[in-house]
């Protein structure tokens, strides 16, 4: 037992770390703060952009289907990896944030496509009866509709967002997992990776719970 806590829970060693530690989880927020506008942007214009035709309803509906077959891993290496043999270098932080812009943003796309077509149509043409011109009616009258029927998914989603932000250890970003295993490697030690895992709990808990209220109230109105 002593051998288990000395291996998985070593507080000197946790307090050497904290420096790297905390270092990581500034930067995770920072990918966290990019991450989610850029994902939620992309989402909400490709929805919009299905809506015009039904010619661009089955281009967005390829895109969609095909970012969300390619792992993001493989596609943060292939913009960061790959795209250098064809001239074009983008760094690590425009690699990540174009990462995210296409995975989270085909993911958004669906959810708040769902959300557009649970409002009824009944919305729209009232809308229409008052003189209201298209993009307002989106604006005003669709949109804060179909956010509030998909609330719910809309949190999932930013929730695994956040947590796939520590896929941009793999170009060198020193997001939270990256310092961990930086502090392991220095210390021969894995309490830096138990304390990255309850830093992502403290982190995430709040918003778990904020989902599973939000999920139950829903369902108690379909009741």
């Amino acid at each position: 037992m002593s051998d288990f806590l000395d291996a998985f829970f070593d507080f000197d060693i946790l307090r050497q770390a904290r420096t790297l530690l905390l270092d990581g989880l500034l930067t995770t927020l920072l990918l966290s703060a990019i991450a989610l506008p850029l994902g939620l942007s992309t989402g909400l214009a490709l929805a919009l952009l299905s809506r015009i035709s039904p010619l661009a309803a089955r281009l967005t509906g390829l895109f969609v289907d095909f970012f969300r077959s390619v792992p993001p891993l493989v596609l943060l290496i292939l913009l960061f990896a790959g795209l250098p043999f064809a001239g074009l270098n983008l760094g690590p932080w425009t690699s990540v944030a174009i990462c995210f812009l296409l995975n989270a943003g085909v993911y958004y796309c669906e959810v708040f496509r769902a959300g557009l077509d649970a409002v009824p149509t009944g919305q729209s043409d009232a809308a229409r009866a008052l003189g209201l011109r298209p993009t307002y009616i989106m604006a005003l009258v669709l949109l804060p509709q179909a956010v509030r029927k998909v609330l719910p998914d809309l949190v999932s989603n930013s929730l695994e967002v956040v947590k796939l932000t520590s896929i941009a250890y793999v170009v060198a970003i020193p997001e939270l997992l990256y310092r961990a295993r930086q502090a392991q490697s220095t210390t021969y030690n894995a309490t830096p990776i138990v304390a990255a895992v309850v830093i992502y709990f403290v982190l995430l808990w709040p918003v778990v719970r904020w989902l599973s209220h939000l999920e139950n109230a829903r369902l108690q109105q379909r009741q």
